[in-house]
C-alpha cells in the first residue's frame, strides 16, 4: 500500500472490487413481503423495477469455465453455468449447460437448470436423467430414440395452461419413469397472461414430488433411491426456467411463514446457476 500517513490521510487497509461488492449483495439482500405486500409491490411497477435492476447479473465469462470445447454445446454463448453438469463421459462432451440449484430453505440439488436440448447435448441429458429419474418444464419434440436411449409415452393429459406426460426411458434392459410438465402458454422473454396456471403447476410439480418421498425421509433431505433434482429448461435457462423455480421456492415461503422474499430467492439463484436468472423484472 501507498504510505499517505505523511499526508495525513488515513491508510486504506483494503479495497473492495466490484465483483467482491455484487457478490456481497447476492449474499445479502433480502426483502420478505406479506401477502398483501405482494399485491402492493406487483401493482407498483416503477419501485418494482428499480428494485430488479440493482441485482447484479452474476456474469460468467467463458475464461472462467475451465472446460475446453464446450462451447460446441452451448446454445447461447453468453449463457454459462457457474458450476456446469458433468457426465460419465470422458473428455469436453462430459459438459452440460446445466447447475444444480438449491430449494426452499437452501436444500441443495433440489432442482437442476439447464438450457433447451440440443442434438449434441440430448444424449448426455438423457444419461443425467436416467441417473435421477426426475421431472422437468419444457421439452422439444419427442421422438421414439435419442442416440442409446428409448422414449416411451405412457399416458398424456391436458391441463389448463400445461400438459402433462408419463414415459418411460429406456437403456438396455433398465427402465425408469419420468413425468414431464409442459407449461405450453408461455411466450418466450415474457410473462404468462393469467399466473393461476402456471401456480397450480407449481403446486401439482410440488405434490407430485413428495408423493415420492418415503415416509420416513426427512424435509430436505435426499433419500437413495428417491427422487432425485427436478429439472427444469427453457430455451436459455434462466427466464421461464427461473420464473418457475422461484415461484416453488415463493409458495413454499409463503405457505409455511405467510412471507416471501423474491429479492433473496433471485439474488439466490444467480448466486448458484446462471447469469441474468430472471431476465425481466415483470417476469
Amino acid at each position: 500500500l501507498l504510505d499517505v500517513s505523511a499526508l495525513g490521510v488515513e491508510t486504506v487497509s483494503s479495497v473492495s472490487t466490484p465483483k467482491e461488492v455484487w457478490l456481497q449483495l447476492l449474499h445479502t439482500s433480502s426483502r420478505p413481503l406479506t401477502k398483501e405486500q405482494l399485491r402492493q409491490a406487483a401493482e407498483d411497477t416503477n419501485t418494482l423495477n428499480a428494485e430488479y435492476q440493482k441485482i447484479p447479473t452474476n456474469f460468467v465469462s467463458a475464461a472462467e469455465l475451465d472446460v475446453p470445447g464446450h462451447a460446441i454445446k452451448d446454445r447461447y454463448k453468453t449463457i454459462l453455468p457457474s458450476q456446469c453438469l458433468l457426465s460419465s463421459h470422458a473428455g469436453p462432451v462430459r459438459y452440460i449447460n446445466a447447475n444444480y440449484i438449491r430449494g426452499y430453505r437452501g436444500t441443495p440439488r433440489s432442482y437442476i437448470a439447464t438450457q433447451g436440448p440440443t442434438i449434441k447435448v440430448l444424449e448426455d441429458e438423457e444419461e443425467q436423467r436416467r441417473k435421477q429419474s426426475v421431472d422437468h418444464e419444457e421439452e422439444s419434440e419427442v421422438t421414439n430414440q435419442f442416440g442409446r436411449f428409448h422414449l416411451r409415452v405412457k399416458h398424456c393429459r391436458e391441463e389448463d395452461g400445461f400438459t402433462v406426460t408419463d414415459l418411460e426411458i429406456q437403456l438396455g434392459s433398465e427402465h425408469r419413469p419420468i413425468r414431464h410438465y409442459w407449461f405450453t402458454s408461455w411466450p418466450d422473454h415474457h410473462i404468462p397472461k393469467c399466473t393461476a396456471p402456471l401456480l397450480l403447476m407449481v403446486e401439482e410439480v410440488e405434490t407430485y414430488r413428495k408423493s415420492l418421498l418415503s415416509p420416513d425421509s426427512q424435509p430436505g433431505a435426499e433419500s437413495a433411491g428417491g427422487p432425485g433434482p427436478i429439472i427444469v429448461h427453457c430455451s436459455a435457462g434462466i427466464g421461464r426456467t427461473g420464473c418457475f423455480i422461484a415461484s416453488s421456492i415463493g409458495v413454499q415461503q409463503l405457505r409455511d411463514t405467510d412471507q416471501a422474499d423474491i429479492q433473496e430467492t433471485v439474488c439466490q439463484l444467480r448466486l448458484d446457476s446462471r447469469y441474468h436468472w430472471v431476465c425481466f423484472y415483470h417476469q
